[in-house]
Formats: C-alpha cells, structure tokens, sequence
C-alpha cells in the first residue's frame, strides 16, 4: 500500500473543490472498498478526503417517497421501520449484502461506487481493461463463472457488486449529485452506471469532484409490495451469482404495475422492462411469472463457465415474485 495524505473536509464545497483539484485524491466515507483496494495495489491514491463530518444524513419518509444521505450506513437504513415496511425490497437487499460489521460501516453512497469482484481486476498479476485500460481480459475465455450475461463486450464482462443498487434501479431511484461549483443535479441511478464498451474503466457519470449526497426513491405500490431474492454460494459475505429485486401492485387479481431488475447477471444492475411490461395486465400466477421471466435472457451471452446463469436468473426471478404474491 502507498503512502498517502488524509484530510477531514469540512464542507461539501471543500471536498469537491479538493477532489477536483487533486486527481489522485479520493473521498473516504466508510472505507470498506477503497482501502480494500490501496492494500491490493488495484487504486493508487496520494490523498484521502474524509467526508464523513459533512451533513449527508438522514432518513426521510414522505408521502411523496424516500430520501436517504449518502452517508447513512448500510445497516442503519437497512433496519429503518419506515424501510421495512414501505420499501422491503430496499431493507432486503442491504441486509443481503457483505457482513454485519462491513454493514455497520459502510456508506450507502459508497456502496453504489464498489468495484467489482472479478478476480482479473482484483489480481494485479493479470491483465485486466477495467484496471488497465487496453491491458487485455483474460475473463472472457478463463475463470468467467461469476460474471456477466448480459450487457459484456469483448473488454470486460465483469459483474456489477453492488445488491443495494439493483433494489433501487426497480425502484427508479435517483441520485443527487453536488459539483465544486456547489450546484446539484439529479440523475436517474439507472442512467448513472455505464456499460463497458470499449472502455470500462469509466464506470458511471460522476463529473471530476462531484460528489453522491443522497438518494431519493419514488412513493408507490410496487414498492411497498416487493421484495429482494439473492442466490450464492454461501450465506454470509458473499456476492449474488443472480439475483431478483421486484414489486408488484395487484389490483382485483391483475397486475396494475410491476418493476423488476436483476443482479449478478449483468454488468450494470439489470432493469428489465419487457418483463415489466409481460405482467402487466396478467394474473399473478407462477405460469405466467413464467413467461415473463424467459424474457430476461433472451439478449444473454453467456460464457463457458457461466452457462448456468440463463437458467438460474429465470428461476430467481420466478421465486421473488411468488414471494411477493405469497
């Protein structure tokens, strides 16, 4: 791990205007994957900027929706009552994700900007386009078992990590960014991560300095009806090998509204519009679940070792929605 210097920011203006200033600096909230990956050698940064004195909390429930600060923890939001109960998809997916300890630390904001657990960008020994751009991938005919279906290229089928934010893609959650100038924008969460491409080291539309200061998610039915299913391999501290977070609004028996995205199949979390679209206006029923659900990998590219997932993110995703109508 390099040297490196550290400061506590004072106010959101300072940190961006640092961040923007300085390009190897970072900012440091909880710091569960950004250390992670300075002892690892994979990020090389001269200066951390602590954001964590900075009023980026809170847990807002209105009737209009949810707003979250970017510096709640994990687990906070996770075991909020008004989360439980009017987002469950939300509570679910955090609750999924990493270890208690690393949920007690961990910053919701930070957890939308992870990096990826390929084992090629996590081992500086290899090669990797994400880590090094035009260094190669050597995923796509190796150890691919983890990674992508949906939404590679022939430069990185790297998994997007991050459970929480497949849960808010359902949801069409947005994000509210603040840049150096001090002014804010919003940015819908789905339009916030990019495809690899050619080059998938720019992994979201974060301007130089601009810095996530909270999350806001739209008041609905679907959303108090929903829920969060994660397949892996084990229970605890392990990533999705495909997940489903989904919500329905049933009406008389018939589907009035459905939002649905998966998780470890693609290389962004993986909203599903045709399959919304499918069970809307049906009966909500395992067969026509069903039906739906083989929409989800009709565009899949599976690789040698990850053939398995087609099947299994039909099955994940059949199994949420029956939990949702249970």
């Amino acid at each position: 791990m390099d040297n490196f210097a550290y400061t506590q920011a004072a106010s959101t203006k300072e940190a961006t205007t640092t961040k923007e200033t300085d390009k190897q600096a970072a900012f440091i909230g909880g710091g569960t994957t950004l250390l992670d990956i300075m002892k690892s050698n994979i990020e090389h940064h001269t200066l951390l900027i602590d954001i964590n004195k900075l009023a980026l909390l809170g847990i807002d429930n209105a009737a209009t929706g949810l707003r979250i600060g970017a510096l709640e923890r994990m687990s906070d939001v996770g075991e909020h009552p008004q989360v439980v109960q009017n987002y469950p998809v939300i509570s679910q997916a955090l609750l999924a994700s990493a270890s208690p300890q690393l949920r007690n630390m961990a910053s919701m904001g930070g957890n939308l900007l992870q990096k990826t657990r390929c084992g090629y960008y996590r081992d500086v020994a290899f090669p990797c386009n994400k880590r090094v751009p035009g260094s190669g991938c050597p995923a796509q005919t190796g150890d691919n078992r983890t990674l992508a279906i949906l939404g590679g290229s022939p430069s990185c089928i790297a998994t997007h990590p991050s459970d929480l934010a497949v849960a808010l893609v359902a949801l069409e959650a947005k994000l509210t960014l603040e840049s150096p100038k001090g002014t804010t924008r919003t940015v819908p969460l789905a339009d916030f991560y990019k495809l690899p491409g050619s080059t998938p080291h720019i992994e979201n539309h974060l301007a130089p300095g601009e810095l996530i200061t909270a999350i806001t998610v739209p008041a609905a039915a679907h959303a108090r009806k929903s829920h969060y299913l994660k397949v892996r391999d084990r229970a605890s501290y392990a990533y999705a090998l495909t997940s489903a977070a989904v919500g329905l609004d049933v009406q008389g028996g018939i589907i009035r509204s459905a939002r649905v995205a998966l998780g470890g199949v693609g290389t962004v979390p993986w909203r599903v519009p045709a399959v919304e679209k499918a069970l809307v206006g049906k009966a909500p029923t395992e067969e026509n679940f069903r039906a739906a659900a083989a929409l989800v990998v009709r565009d899949a590219a599976p690789r040698e070792h990850n053939k398995f997932k087609v099947e299994l993110a039909q099955r994940t995703l059949v199994r949420a929605l029956l939990e949702v109508v249970a």
